[in-house]
């Protein structure tokens, strides 16, 4: 693959190029064999994995010092793993790929990761903004049907800009400032987005509440929900609507002649089914009635990256059915599906659902445990103008929000253009505005 194939960037570079390799010492990770308990006693060895990548994903963090996992010196010794220098520059290429950062302290790395040590003619911190100027080229060419990854003759091919020494030092202390302008608006952006979910959050419990109704209250027999309006049934999901979970997925799902789309987790975001991107699912004749969806169905995430993110289905598909890892809940009566949402909207966030049953950590959300869930129920007529005012509040707020995304889409996409521009030349960083020239 040429060098232009996998960084296009570079054809701009004002500097020449090199082979990344040729001024930095490549080096990779491995992981001791789990299989030997004694590999894994008495670690004290930073080891970082892609469980640490969370740290990165913003690429405001620069330097990583600390790790979820470490590992042994025996483990060390009885495997690949290799203990590496502070001030190497570390790349993610597996899985969660493109991500980068700079050891505090001498550390390893999982084979997930590729390291470069620099030698004299190379900054790290240069090399670190060489890479995430780099970055989208990089998950371009990743390749993998599983987990994508970049592969080591890849790796081996990529080239960094290469100006003198002190023209790079005089690159990042630019770009270091710079960027961090725009991360504390970055933040605050995001703390605005932060501030919106809160708040309705709040709206949500109040109205669960009946804080807002007049009239006496009584005990709702919930810890966390305290007193509600005294004419309102406190009762299980189950005694007023239908809870099932989806079909199970087997390896014969994607043949037949039946094939249908169906929703999967991923599909299922708080108060939004995303159906752009649609798995499909053999569902013959005999199925259909058990698992097809009809709009105002709740559907609730029974495991995942969040059990209980919950939307109510709008019947945008005309026929749709759904995978066994979400829960259908369908109303028996009049009572809204909108009402529940709320309802279950407001029991995540307070960790209703792991407080009675599942540990701090929970993976999944079992028929068992949602079908007996508790929640509040006023009469219809009044569920309705409740669910209409926080309807009314939740249009609000997504148009705040989608601003503000294309505010912080603007912010990154100025981020990545300033790094690539100032590490190729492209920009003088010595006449740049803020910079003073010597």
């Amino acid at each position: 693959m040429s060098v232009i194939q996998i960084a296009p960037w570079l054809a701009g570079s004002r500097w020449p190029t090199v082979p990344i390799r040729l001024v930095a010492r490549l080096g990779s990770g491995h992981t001791p064999s789990r299989s030997k308990l004694e590999y894994w006693q008495d670690c004290t060895i930073p080891w970082i994995t892609l469980a640490d990548v969370w740290q990165l994903r913003s690429n405001q963090v620069d330097v990583i010092t600390d790790t979820k996992e470490q590992i042994s010196k025996l483990g060390e010794a009885n495997s690949a793993a290799v203990r590496h220098p502070a001030g190497t520059v570390i790349l993610s290429r597996t899985a969660s790929v493109g991500f980068s950062a700079i050891m505090g302290r001498n550390m390893a790395t999982s084979q997930d990761f590729v390291t470069w040590t620099c030698g004299p003619r190379l900054d790290p911190r240069f090399l670190l903004h060489a890479l995430r100027a780099m970055a989208p080229d990089l998950k371009r060419i990743a390749a993998g049907s599983t987990h994508k990854t970049i592969y080591m003759p890849d790796i081996e091919h990529l080239r960094v800009p290469l100006p003198s020494l002190e023209e790079q030092r005089r690159i990042v202390d630019f770009l270091d400032a710079e960027t961090a302008l725009m991360d504390q608006i970055y933040n605050l952006r995001e703390r605005q987005v932060n501030i919106i979910d809160e708040s309705a959050i709040s709206r949500a419990y109040a109205a669960v509440r009946g804080k807002r109704v007049d009239g006496p209250r009584k005990e709702s027999g919930l810890s966390w929900l305290g007193t509600v309006p005294a004419s309102w049934r406190v009762a299980a999901v189950s005694h007023h609507f239908e809870v099932e979970l989806g079909k199970m997925l087997n390896e014969e799902r994607a043949k037949g002649k039946h094939l249908h789309p169906y929703l999967r987790v991923a599909n299922v975001q708080w108060d939004h089914v995303d159906v752009e991107e649609l798995a499909h699912m053999n569902f013959p004749p005999r199925e259909r009635r058990r698992y097809r969806l009809r709009a105002g169905d709740v559907l609730v995430c029974e495991g995942g990256s969040w059990p209980g993110r919950a939307a109510v289905w709008d019947g945008r598909v005309p026929e749709m059915y759904y995978q066994k890892a979400l829960h259908r809940i369908r109303p028996r009566g009049t009572d809204l599906p909108r009402w529940l949402y709320y309802c279950l909207l407001v029991a995540e966030r307070l960790r209703v659902f792991a407080v009675q049953g599942n540990a701090s950590t929970m993976t999944h959300l079992t028929r068992e445990q949602l079908r007996p869930q508790r929640f509040p129920f006023p009469d219809p007529a009044t569920q309705r103008k409740l669910v209409e005012t926080l309807d009314a509040a939740a249009e609000t707020d997504r148009e705040a929000k989608d601003l503000l995304q294309r505010q912080l889409n603007v912010l990154a996409e100025r981020r990545q253009a300033l790094i690539t521009a100032a590490v190729t030349g492209q920009l003088d960083v010595t006449t740049a505005r803020g910079v003073e020239t010597p």
